[in-house]
């Protein structure tokens, strides 16, 4: 099976994320079944558990490097991909080759047909990395989750150290008491062996993370924080306590407060899973090499070309305070904006501070959550007075650097996929 085989194998199954179909009623059994049908390469490796509405895609990318830094052999799940489905599978630092990827596909295609039942997208993606780690015999693997938690199809393992990092708006009705279901699906990764690092520091949902019975709690402000989260030339200057050490002068080339407080709990992740301090060169050197696509990513210097993949109303003030705050917006400010169907587009503008940008430009990504460019542009137009709609964001990008001078900036955000497009759109123009 090649690439492009695998990739049409896989669209055949329904994609949850996609479809918005509902979690009521969704259990792990169907993804428990797959498994064993393959071997149960899950129960191979030890792993480190990431939940949150914010942050666990770079917590888990820094917890990676950490681990690697310390000499282990590390594989990493995450998702979205940005650019290439391989993205969501890393060992060692990398991801996955096309020819890997395919293979473990063809192996999940030839047993399908001997269930009962037919996975979905997601289910067949993560037996896949999985399978992957697996057959690398990583040492740990991390895995980001997907959506929530509890009955995600990440939560088949057993891990060391679950780590939750905040609860926000998103992936939630807004209902009463939303922050308590979102604090319950998340904590359904918690094991009672285990170690939880707890990045959510509401009193109110105490109660709901200690019901599943960690081994121990490190939480943010009493075990780990960011002491120092200053900004430095292209990231953030660092002093990090842990629950064990205090680690100072410690650079990661990331930009945003925020990244400043991942670091912090994928410190104390790292250290939950080792059971000791981590050797100052190791703290130092993992962060160092910490990179990560399309979350607050310069791409250009002249015009300032940024792309971050924003996408619920936390996300989009976080971008927004590491646009002001870290940059010197002394031209004008372009918008190239898409998101998805579900989202509140006028909060999501309202955080993304749209009413200081000079021109907005609609588009939308080729996924069919996407928001049609006329409606997002339809509530644009009452924050700002020049909106433009270009469905392509390859013809926004282009429209874009065509009305930038060199003091200006341009920054494409409102989800992972379209700034997967504007990111692939800039560098076929290099």
């Amino acid at each position: 099976m090649l690439i492009n085989e695998a990739l049409e194998y896989l669209d055949l199954h329904i994609n949850r994320r996609l479809t918005l179909e509902k979690i009521d009623g969704l259990s792990l059994g169907q993804m428990q079944i797959l498994l064993e049908a393959i071997g149960n390469p899950q129960k191979d490796f030890p792993t480190i558990h990431i939940t949150g509405t914010n942050g666990k895609g770079s917590t888990a990318a820094m917890v990676s490097e950490l681990l690697g830094a310390l000499g282990l052999a590390v594989g990493t799940y995450s998702s979205p991909h940005v650019t290439s489905i391989t993205e969501r599978i890393h060992i060692n630092g990398g991801p996955i080759s096309e020819e890997d990827f395919a293979e473990n596909v063809s192996v999940l295609s030839l047993v399908e047909p001997h269930l009962d039942f037919s996975p979905s997208w997601f289910e067949l993606v993560t037996a896949v990395a999985f399978r992957s780690f697996a057959d690398a015999a990583v040492d740990v693997a991390v895995i980001e989750v997907g959506m929530l938690g509890r009955f995600d199809a990440t939560n088949v393992s057993n891990p060391r150290v679950s780590v939750i990092t905040n609860i926000g708006y998103d992936h939630t009705d807004g209902e009463e008491n939303w922050r308590r279901k979102l604090a319950w699906e998340k904590a359904g990764i918690i094991r009672s062996d285990g170690i939880l690092c707890l990045g959510e520091i509401d009193d109110e949902l105490e109660d709901i993370f200690a019901a599943e019975e960690p081994k121990k709690i490190y939480r943010r402000g009493d075990d780990f924080s960011a002491v120092v989260n200053e900004l430095a030339i292209d990231g953030r200057h660092l002093t990090l306590d842990s629950p064990s050490e205090t680690y100072e002068d410690i650079f990661l080339p990331l930009h945003g407060e925020h990244q400043g407080n991942n670091a912090a709990i994928a410190l104390a992740a790292a250290e939950g899973f080792v059971g000791k301090a981590l050797p100052y060169e190791v703290v130092k050197n993992g962060f160092g090499n910490v990179c990560l696509l399309g979350r607050f990513e310069v791409l250009a210097s002249s015009p300032l070309l940024i792309v971050d993949g924003a996408h619920n109303p936390p996300g989009a003030m976080a971008a927004a305070k590491t646009l002001y705050k870290s940059f010197s917006v002394g031209g004008k400010l372009i918008f190239i904006l898409g998101m998805t169907s579900e989202k509140k587009t006028e909060w999501m503008l309202e955080c993304l501070e749209a009413n200081n940008a000079d021109l907005v430009i609609c588009t939308e990504a080729a996924t069919p959550r996407a928001m049609p460019a006329s409606d997002l542009a339809a509530a644009a137009r009452k924050v700002c007075s020049d909106v433009r709609i270009e469905s392509q964001p390859q013809v926004a990008l282009e429209v874009a650097l065509s009305y930038a001078e060199p003091e200006d900036v341009i920054m494409g955000t409102g989800s992972l996929y379209v700034v997967g497009a504007i990111r692939d759109a800039y560098m076929s123009f290099r």
